[in-house]
């Protein structure tokens, strides 16, 4: 009888699956969040949040969203269960921008008013700490294993690495222009951001801190996201209203799309199919196929969106019923793992590993009873196996160490 070692979580109205993605959209003026079906391209619902909603973050397991609201100095948690606000935390001053952690413990807000960084305890939605970072702090991201923050701080042309276990700013790399949006390659071995000042995006090497390369793009670079597939970076140019499309192993852009007028927000949906786009002058969502690089849709929401950081959600909000009769039970071991995992199921199953950012990384149709995935190259980190039966859906968390 083999013990499982690890804290499983059912969760049968839950998938993967892009005809279940949500996207959150802030819009800046109107004090709300448009909340967008992104397989039918409605939208279902409208959320009162604080004054001048910015920075949205999706947690990685799509039960909450955190909204910064900039002009009343707030964090509001939104339960996706019910599309309503389930607490308002008070941070520093002008929040602009957040980012949640792997695991989904801390919630991290960059205050541009106070030059700090708000960490925010999910379980008790209380500010733990506060950091003092650079002059006027913006973008944020965090490692995909979790042990490092990066703030880009646009008052001083500079970007922040922080350790995440300790809270102090571990390491400053000088850039050319002020740091607005920040991404982070699949494994976490580069860090892109915009340097709106100077139409480029920077290329960090986050082994050793250093700038490997420059990218010329549009005018006035702001938010930026990386396919989950890993073969391409999508930026948004403020001052021109368009996307620009970079090749994640060249760094050479090999696109220019337009889109709507003086877009912010970016995100990409897990599956890489499709690009998102804030139009703040437009009051519009762009929606931009990956493949063919053309805008096929355009969705209305409330006025000025913002969206700045992850607004797709990775999974299938709570309170949407599955189709399917029951969950799947399936057991995975050894957990934690370094080197493999064993998945059981009882019946034949479709099988997708998701990383800490919900982006799906591996794919598993199996007929066997066990299957061994091998994770020794996964970075240190919390993912999910998501198991599809005729039974149902089963979503079970591991731990890479």
């Amino acid at each position: 009888m083999k013990k499982l070692l690890t804290l499983i979580f059912t969760l049968a109205c839950f998938s993967s699956s892009v005809k279940s993605q949500t996207a959150y959209i802030t819009n800046s003026t109107d004090g709300t969040v448009s909340v967008i079906n992104v397989a039918t391209g409605m939208v279902t619902d409208t959320i009162t949040v604080g004054s001048y909603p910015t920075g949205v973050s999706v947690s990685p397991n799509g039960n909450m969203v955190y909204i910064a609201n900039k002009n009343d100095n707030t964090v509001s948690v939104i339960n996706t269960a019910t599309n309503l606000v389930s607490a308002t935390v008070p941070v520093g001053a002008a929040p602009r921008a957040l980012a949640v952690s792997p695991d989904g413990s801390k919630v991290y807000v960059t205050n541009r008013g106070d030059s700090t960084l708000s960490v925010i305890n999910t379980a008790t939605n209380n500010v733990s700490s506060t950091i003092l970072v650079g002059w006027v702090p913006y973008g944020v991201i965090v490692s995909p294993d979790g042990s490092k923050i990066y703030v880009g701080c646009i008052g001083e042309f500079s970007v922040k690495i922080i350790n995440a276990t300790t809270n102090f700013v571990s390491d400053t790399i000088q850039i050319g222009g002020n740091p607005y949006g920040l991404a982070t390659s699949i494994d976490g071995s580069k860090i892109y951001v915009t340097s709106n000042s100077s139409n480029t995006v920077l290329v960090i090497n986050s082994l050793n801190n250093t700038i490997t390369d420059t990218i010329g793009v549009g005018i006035g670079p702001y938010g930026i996201a990386v396919n989950p597939n890993g073969s391409e970076i999508y930026v948004v140019n403020q001052d021109d209203n368009t996307v620009s499309v970079i090749n994640s192993t060249t760094n050479v852009v090999t696109d220019v799309i337009p889109v709507g007028t003086y877009p912010t927000g970016i995100s990409v949906s897990p599956d890489g199919s499709k690009v998102y786009v804030a139009n703040t002058d437009f009051h519009s969502i762009g929606v931009i196929n990956s493949v063919s690089h053309l805008v096929t849709d355009t969705i209305a929401v409330g006025n000025y969106p913002i969206a700045f950081g992850n607004f797709i959600s990775s999974f299938t909000p709570a309170g949407i019923a599955s189709k399917s009769k029951e969950a799947e039970s399936i057991l995975v071991y050894p957990n934690p793992s370094n080197a493999s995992i064993i998945i059981e199921t009882q019946h034949q199953a479709s099988i997708e590993v998701v990383n800490g950012q919900g982006q799906i990384i591996k794919k598993i149709n199996t007929t066997e009873i066990q299957t061994n995935i091998d994770i020794s190259n996964f970075i240190k980190g919390v993912y999910f196996i998501i198991a599809t039966t005729d039974n149902g859906i089963t979503t079970i968390k591991f731990v890479k160490e």
